[in-house]
């Protein structure tokens, strides 16, 4: 691939501290993620390093309490970090988006107690979480979950079922788990937090995926893992609705992180158009190829701007929900429109591991699936618009 340096994206960032906190992250993600990324994710492996130092700058709590140890960030700010570190390695944008919604929880619905005990360490320790909603049988229907949470008589609550789809699983230091407490549906749910070392807590090899390889997926087996009552997060029954609040911001993180990769796929494209000649010009002087960089540009601009929307309705109070799903429905789509025409106009190197393109490719279609898939986003979307469907 010719060496030539992606112009940095323009940005409107709220403040000064924010603008100093984008150099950050792009110094960090030039110097320490990106020249490793294509080899790594070929042969698998997690850059737990990376993750060590992101918590060490303070970039593994951006929306969250300073007094915890939190970055105290708007999500205006805190998903353009994301886009940034997805860029260079979506394996790194994911596992921040996953870390944030693991510790999501805790932040949101702990007591004063729990948050001082576990958030700093979860914010600025270097530890790393891992959120265990989905099951084998029950992936879109989250709320038919089986695992099951008994609590004994000396108030301890045993643990037991197996979480599948686990980003980090396996490698993990806490594990944030939705696990049925009482009745059937949505309200027999509770959350809980559970350390990684937890004794019957195990995982399965990591999953062999299409793309994202550098980043485990694996099921997560409960067998009789013994939980204190004091890590049970918020009331009981309240699970389910915690785990959808928790959802709606973990939808715009992967909307920022589908963006990062349209824009790393752009950029790549705009370099190889430029550097390549034929019939004695650079292709980039033809029409055609033109035109599909200035719509993918303009697709990337127009996601952009959907996902700081909702992002500036969360940060002022304001109901979110509808603009979260859409967000994540356009921004996905967006990025496995924009990868395939990059590979599209690499010709025959887009197709090759030798250049990033196809690499990106494989990446953009797990967007579309994780953390509600896009056919669950419109299903928000038209729920929001026209009620719920009359069965």
């Amino acid at each position: 691939m010719p060496d030539r340096a992606p112009q940095p994206v323009d940005r409107q960032l709220p403040t000064d501290e924010a603008r100093d906190l984008i150099s950050l992250v792009r110094d960090i993600a030039q110097r320490e993620i990106a020249p490793s990324a294509a080899e790594e994710e070929d042969t698998g492996r997690f850059p737990r390093e990376v993750f060590t130092l992101l918590s060490d700058s303070g970039l593994l709590g951006l929306p969250y309490d300073a007094e915890f140890g939190g970055g105290e960030q708007p999500y205006e700010v805190y998903l353009q970090v994301l886009e940034e570190l997805a860029a260079a390695r979506l394996t790194v944008g994911l596992g921040v988006s996953v870390h944030t919604l693991a510790s999501y929880a805790l932040a949101a619905h702990g007591t004063k107690e729990q948050q001082a005990e576990h958030l700093p360490a979860m914010l600025g320790g270097g530890l790393l979480g891992a959120y265990c909603l989905s099951e084998p049988a029950s992936g879109s229907d989250a709320a038919s979950l089986r695992t099951k949470a008994v609590r004994e008589s000396g108030g301890d609550w045993v643990l037991t079922g197996t979480k599948a789809w686990i980003t980090h699983g396996g490698i993990a230091d806490f594990y944030t788990v939705m696990a049925r407490t009482g009745e059937d549906g949505p309200r027999g749910i509770t959350a809980f937090l559970v350390p990684g070392d937890a004794e019957g807590l195990s995982a399965a090899v990591p999953e062999k995926k299409m793309g994202l390889k550098g980043s485990p997926t694996a099921q997560v087996h409960l067998d009789g893992v013994r939980v204190p009552d004091a890590r049970r997060l918020g009331d009981e029954g309240q699970g389910f609705a915690i785990a959808l609040s928790a959802l709606d911001s973990g939808r715009l993180g992967i909307a920022a992180c589908a963006i990062g990769v349209a824009q790393a796929a752009l950029d790549a494209a705009v370099s190889y158009a430029a550097e390549r000649r034929q019939f004695g010009r650079p292709i980039a002087d033809f029409q055609g190829l033109r035109f599909m960089l200035a719509d993918m540009a303009t697709q990337i601009e127009a996601g952009r701007a959907l996902y700081l929307t909702a992002a500036r309705l969360r940060d002022a109070g304001l109901p979110f929900a509808k603009q979260a799903a859409m967000a994540k429905l356009h921004c996905t789509e967006t990025a496995m429109r924009v990868t395939t025409d990059a590979v599209q106009i690499l010709g025959g190197y887009g197709y090759i591991a030798d250049f990033p393109a196809e690499r990106y490719m494989r990446e953009a279609k797990v967007l579309q699936i994780v953390e509600g898939t896009n056919q669950i986003q419109r299903m928000v979307i038209a729920r929001h618009l026209a009620g719920p469907e009359e069965r």
